[in-house]
C-alpha cells in the first residue's frame, strides 16, 4: 500500500504519463487527507459538547482545506502556510495539513520543514486551549500531533533524497552514454587520421616518382625512343601502384569493410626494395644499416620505413638530382637512429600548397612511437634525423 501511495503521490516528472499521474496523485492526496481527517473527527472528540467549534463547522473547514490541496503542486509552501492555522480549530483539517507538510518536505530543505513541523505541533496546543472541557491531557495531543508530523516530514524527506538519487543516476547514465559516443567518434577520427597519414606516405612517394620521370621527359627533348619508353613505363607502373593504393584506402573507408584484414604493412626489411625503386627512378641513394632487419619491433620497423620514405620524397622535391644518404644505427637500450641527408642544391621545384605537411605527419608518427624528429641545414647539407626508443 505504501509503495502504491509513493508512486501515486510522487510521480516522476517528464515521463510520458506524468500528466495523468499528476491527476491521480492529486486525487489520492485529497482522498488520504479526507480519510485521515474523517477518522480523527470522532477520535479527537470533535463531536463532543466541549469542542472548540461545532463538528459540522469543523468538517466544513476541513473539507475546504482538503480542496486547497489541489494547489499544492504549484504552491507547496504557500498552501502549507495557509492551512497551518486551521489545525488549531479544526480536527478535520489536520489531514490536509499533514499532506501539505509532506509536499513541502519533498521540495524544500530541512530548516523550512522543521519550522513548519514545529508550528503544526504548536497548533495542537491552540486546539487544546480552545476546548471547554478537554477529554485528554495536553501532552497526549502534542504527542499524537508530533508523531504524525514526524512521519509525514520524514517520508517527504526520504522521497526528496530518492528523487535526487534517481536523478543523479540518470545524469550519470547520460554522461556515460555521451562519453561512450565521444570515445567512438574519437576512435573514428583517430582511424581516419591514421588512414590519411598512410595515404600521404604511400601516394606522395608514388606521385613524386611520376613527377620525377615526367620532369625528365620534359627536360630531355632529345631523348631516344628507348629512354622515352622506359620513362613512360616507369610512369605507368608508378601510376598503377598509386591507383591500387588509393583503391585500398578508399575501400577501407567504405561502410561495411572495417572488418576486412589490412594488407601487410612495410617494415625495416622492405627498405632495400624502396631504395631500389628510388634508384630505378634516377636517384642516387646510399644506404648503410648497422642493425639486424629482424631486431626492432614491427611498429618500430614500420616507423623507420615511413621515415625513410618521406625523406626520399622530400629529397626528390627540394634537391632533385642530389645524392641521398640513408643511415640506420643504434641498438637495444640505446635507441634507433635514422638519418637521411642530401646536399642543399636549391634545384627543387617552387613550393606548392600543402608543402611541409609531410614533415608534420612524420613528426606526429614518430612522436606516437615515443621518439623525436630533428631537421635542419648544416654546412650546405640538409639533415633529417629521428631517434626512436628501442627497449633492451
Amino acid at each position: 500500500m505504501s509503495a502504491l501511495l509513493f508512486e501515486l503521490l510522487v510521480p516522476q516528472p517528464g515521463s510520458p504519463r506524468s500528466a495523468r499521474r499528476d491527476r491521480v496523485a492529486d486525487a489520492v492526496a485529497v482522498a488520504v487527507a479526507a480519510a485521515y481527517g474523517a477518522v480523527m473527527v470522532p477520535l479527537g472528540d470533535a463531536t463532543q459538547p466541549g469542542a472548540a467549534i461545532p463538528w459540522q463547522v469543523d468538517v466544513a473547514i476541513g473539507a475546504l482545506c482538503v480542496l486547497g490541496l489541489l494547489a499544492r503542486r504549484r504552491r507547496p509552501l504557500g498552501v502549507a502556510l495557509a492551512l497551518l492555522p486551521f489545525g488549531a480549530v479544526s480536527v478535520m483539517a489536520t489531514g490536509a495539513v499533514t499532506v501539505a507538510l509532506f509536499t513541502v518536505a519533498i521540495r524544500y530543505g530541512g530548516a523550512t520543514v522543521a519550522w513548519l513541523g514545529a508550528a503544526n505541533v504548536a497548533t495542537a496546543a491552540g486546539y487544546f486551549l480552545l476546548q471547554h472541557d478537554p477529554p485528554f491531557p495536553l501532552w497526549v495531543d502534542l504527542l499524537l500531533r508530533s508523531v504524525v508530523t514526524v512521519a509525514a516530514v520524514g517520508w517527504g524527506l526520504f522521497v526528496q533524497a530518492y528523487r535526487r538519487l534517481t536523478q543523479s543516476l540518470r545524469d550519470h547514465a547520460a554522461r556515460l552514454e555521451a562519453e561512450q559516443h565521444l570515445r567512438v567518434e574519437q576512435a573514428r577520427l583517430t582511424e581516419r587520421t591514421r588512414i590519411a597519414r598512410e595515404m600521404h606516405d604511400v601516394l606522395a612517394h608514388r606521385l613524386s616518382l611520376i613527377s620525377l620521370h615526367a620532369g625528365a621527359l620534359e627536360v630531355r627533348t632529345d631523348a631516344g625512343p628507348q629512354e622515352t619508353a622506359a620513362a613512360a613505363g616507369a610512369i605507368r607502373s608508378s601510376a598503377h601502384a598509386a591507383l591500387q593504393e588509393l583503391r585500398a584506402v578508399v575501400g577501407a573507408l567504405r561502410q561495411g569493410t572495417a572488418s576486412r584484414p589490412e594488407p601487410p604493412q612495410p617494415g625495416l626489411g622492405d627498405l632495400p626494395e624502396l631504395l631500389g625503386t628510388a634508384r630505378a627512378a634516377g636517384m642516387t641513394v646510399g644506404y648503410t644499416c648497422h642493425v639486424p632487419v629482424d631486431g626492432p619491433a614491427v611498429l618500430l620497423g614500420r616507423t623507420v620505413y615511413r621515415f625513410v620514405q618521406e625523406g626520399l620524397t622530400n629529397a626528390r622535391k627540394h634537391a632533385q638530382g642530389a645524392p641521398v644518404q640513408v643511415l640506420i644505427d643504434g641498438g637495444p637500450g640505446d635507441g634507433l637512429r635514422v638519418t637521411v641527408t642530401n646536399p642543399c642544391t636549391g634545384a627543387g621545384r617552387p613550393a606548392v600548397a600543402g608543402a611541409g605537411l609531410g614533415l608534420v605527419g612524420l613528426r606526429e608518427r614518430v612522436a606516437l612511437a615515443g621518439g623525436r624528429v630533428e631537421h635542419g641545414t648544416d654546412g650546405g647539407t640538409f639533415r633529417l634525423q629521428a631517434w626512436l626508443p628501442w627497449p633492451a
